[in-house]
């Protein structure tokens, strides 16, 4: 292939080029082991010498970096006793007719200046500007000797408008000796196999690779680097692109049952006893759904769904549907308490539609099992037999579901809720217990701003609910600063009160169970709200009963609670019994209590915009008006109360999701389930460059359409299978 020709002199250990001890620190420390690693650790930024500046303007430059062309004046080498013995000094003056500056060397670096800067030679300076002695100097300033030619003025202009490339580095290795790592191999740039294809190159107008690295690493001015910036962005998004649009066109390959619901059938019945009319959001998401599980190939469809949007009833008319065509639906939930929850709430929406064979069971009814790690041996057995017989339609469960022991009867649809909880393994796990690979349904209440889910989830079509089903209730959010204003906190809690004496239920949610060992304390915390540990359930618990809610009656909710006893509490809240629900964010999806009026969120600046935003969406799911007070000790100017602000100030969960993914790393957002796309961008930004992204989307569908394999572009091929190796192989599995 031709690809490959030139790649030996690129993927050549570092050691050839650079020696063993560099080659090391580069590979320990910063992960790069070939030339080719080498020419894509891009600058991070570029420092400028600055303008020529005239020496009589340099009092206004104190701290700045200067560039001045002089002449010397007068140089002086002296000799000084310090504490630690003698040293040598080199004390130079420069003029330039206007004004004159010192500049100062020492030690060891005395001895090529006092060569060459002799009295009457003219030469370009670069450095700080600094005040010593009331008199301004550059101490160790760059320096460039120049002829006496008057034309110099060109030379040193241009010196002075040369951009200084700064890399990442680390202690053992400054950016300016990885500098001089690239210049050694930056000539092997010309090998590079160029991933785009030309005409889409010319199209877009973007340089050749070659030059774009030439450009990134060495640019002669700005215009340069963005250049550079431009032509390599897009290289990492129609690579990726390109990934997942092969991933994609290889699910479209695969075969699987169409599964067709007939007329008359359950999920027309469930539809005539449904007491309100779907959203027209629900409708046409619906109908993207059916068209797909009609298909001959399986669904791949993510589901987006503001919290409260109604994806579970949109989730469960897609499983009604495959039950029609007589097929099997299975719900994967990531926590027990909403695997419960989702089988409490589908139960009760189908009514005796979920009794199938059950006495008072409908005729077209079927069976909605559910099936846990902690449920007893009994129940279990009877779960597995209903699934394997196929007397149960439905199946919602945990990562139980994906165990060897469980079977089938006829496996057709698989519903993941809250996909970023779960591995890949865990999901194709579940998909391998078709007989043919069954449809695929994700849904996620976290709203993914349309880059990240063409960069993240790229390999699944995407369909958005946006609209609150009629009967919501507005929320209404605000910031209770405690430790300024302590009135607003005791306030808080007599909303609570309140809340409860009309009938109503209360959230109160901690970040921390307080049962564990006490946190380490942090070192350089912005003030004593960071400084002490995070509020816990079972502290506050004890001290809203003793206090603030003493007389009602007050329960904790958390994760490593006994199942049998979160259960229980799930229960007896849902009841009504249970006035206010302490709890971790174990509540933060699925739960479901549309009694449930108020939220308090103590230490809310400890919780993700996102995060806020899912938590509140547990209030005002029924008819009276949602409240939720987002309680915080951090000062009023600090980015964490800017933050709750955000929260408080709108209701849109993609607006706030962006707000998210601004406040944080993009490292954080891709997280480490994707880390391999996480090390695969160097220059894309998934939050800012939303236009190449999905303009790579569209160009890579069409190249993949029209070659697979990639036989034509030999080159692309080369950039994928570096990209895939086995880190990202698993990102992209994880779908």
């Amino acid at each position: 292939m031709v690809c490959n020709e030139h790649v030996p002199a690129l993927d050549e250990d570092l050691k050839k080029t650079l020696g063993p001890a560099t080659a090391k620190v580069l590979a320990e420390q910063l992960g790069l082991h070939t030339a080719l690693d080498l020419l894509h650790h891009y600058p991070r930024r570029y420092a400028e010498r600055g303008e020529l500046t005239s020496l009589a303007d340099l009092a206004d430059q104190i701290d700045e970096h200067v560039t001045v062309v002089a002449q010397v004046a007068d140089a002086r080498l002296l000799t000084y006793q310090g504490s630690r013995g003698g040293g040598k000094r080199l004390e130079v003056t420069i003029t330039d007719g206007n004004g004159r500056l010192q500049l100062v060397f020492f030690g060891a670096g005395v001895h090529k200046p006092h060569k060459e800067l002799l009295p009457g030679s003219r030469a370009m300076f670069a450095g700080k500007v600094s005040l010593f002695n009331r008199k301004l100097q550059l101490a160790h300033p760059a320096y460039e000797p120049l002829g006496a030619d008057a034309s110099d003025q060109d030379a040193a202009a241009a010196f002075a408008g040369r951009l200084i490339p700064i890399y990442p580095a680390c202690a053992k290795l400054e950016s300016w000796k990885i500098a001089k790592c690239v210049d050694a191999v930056l000539p092997r740039a010309q090998d590079v196999v160029d991933p785009l294809p030309a005409a889409l190159r010319d199209g877009r107008g973007l340089v050749p690779l070659t030059e774009a690295l030439l450009k990134i690493h060495r640019p002669a001015a700005k215009a340069d680097v963005e250049d550079a910036r431009q032509r390599l962005k897009w290289d990492e998004a129609f690579v990726l692109q390109v990934a997942l649009a092969r991933r994609r066109h290889a699910d479209a390959q695969l075969p699987a049952v169409p599964r067709r619901p007939g007329p008359g059938g359950l999920l027309d019945s469930f539809d005539a006893k449904l007491p309100f009319t779907l959203t027209e959001g629900q409708r046409n998401v619906s109908k993207e759904i059916f068209d797909d599980l009609a298909t001959e190939h399986p669904m791949h469809r993510l589901l987006q769904g503001e919290v409260g949007s109604g994806k579970t009833m949109v989730a469960l008319r897609a499983m009604l549907a495959v039950v029609d065509s007589g097929g099997q639906a299975a719900m994967l939930a990531p926590t027990e308490v909403l695997a419960q929850q989702h089988h409490r709430s589908i139960t009760e929406m189908m009514g005796e539609l979920a009794e199938g064979g059950m006495l008072g069971g409908s005729d077209q009814g079927t069976k909605v099992v559910l099936l846990t790690g902690s449920m007893g041996m009994p129940a279990r057995r009877q779960a597995l037999l209903d699934l394997v017989t196929g007397e149960a339609g439905i199946v919602i469960g945990t990562h139980a579901l994906i165990e060897d022991k469980v079977q089938f009867h006829d496996l057709g649809l698989v519903v993941v809720d809250e996909q970023h909880r779960f591995g890949v393994e865990q999901r194709d796990a579940l998909r391998s217990k078709g007989k043919q690979p069954p449809h695929l349904l994700v849904m996620t209440a976290t709203p993914i701003p349309r880059t990240v889910a063409m960069t993240v989830f790229g390999d699944l079509e995407t369909s958005v609910l946006d609209q609150l089903p009629a009967g919501r209730s507005p929320i209404a959010t605000h910031v209770v600063p405690a430790k300024d204003k302590p009135h607003f906190l005791a306030r808080a809690w007599e909303r609570v009160h309140e809340e409860v004496e009309n009938g109503h239920q209360a959230y109160v949610v901690c970040p921390r169970i307080g049962d564990e060992e006490e946190p380490k304390k942090k070192g350089s915390a912005e003030d004593d709200a960071e400084k002490r540990p995070p509020l816990a359930v079972l502290d506050i618990a004890e001290q809203l009963t003793r206090g603030p809610l003493a007389g009602l009656s007050v329960e904790v909710l958390h994760g490593r609670m006994d199942p049998a006893d979160k259960d229980d509490v799930m229960r007896r809240f849902a009841a009504g019994d249970v006035k206010v629900l302490v709890a971790t964010t174990v509540i933060e999806v699925g739960v479901n209590v549309p009694n449930s009026t108020v939220m308090v969120i103590m230490d809310a600046d400890r919780f993700g915009v996102s995060q806020l935003h899912q938590l509140r969406g547990r209030v005002g799911r029924g008819s009276a008006p949602g409240l939720c007070l987002l309680v915080s000790e951090m000062h009023e100017a600090s980015p964490a109360r800017a933050r709750l602000a955000a929260v408080a100030a709108t209701l849109d969960g993609f607006e706030l999701s962006r707000i998210d993914l601004e406040a944080r790393r993009e490292g954080d957002v891709l997280g480490q389930a994707q880390s391999g796309v996480r090390s695969s961008l160097r220059v894309l930004s998934v939050i800012e460059d939303e236009e190449v992204i999905a303009q790579a989307r569209e160009e890579a569908g069409r190249v993949v359409a029209a070659d697979p394999e990639l036989e034509r572009l030999p080159g692309l091929r080369t950039a994928l299978d570096a990209l895939l190796d086995t880190e990202r192989e698993q990102y992209l599995e994880k779908g």
